[in-house]
């Protein structure tokens, strides 16, 4: 893992609700990538693994 930002999907405020984003990883290839997702102050990272 070279720790560069591949992609942003939502860098905006939302109102509170569900919501749903289409990521198109063609562009990336296969590997372990993290993901972090912050909401107010909660914060999450976890592992996704890429396979093609």
């Amino acid at each position: 893992m070279l720790g560069r930002e591949v992609s942003t999907l939502v860098n905006e405020v939302k109102p509170a609700g569900k919501f749903e984003v289409e990521f198109d990883a063609s562009k990336l290839s296969s590997g372990v990538y993290v993901y972090k997702i912050i909401a107010g102050n909660y914060q999450m990272s976890k592992k996704m693994i890429l396979v093609r």
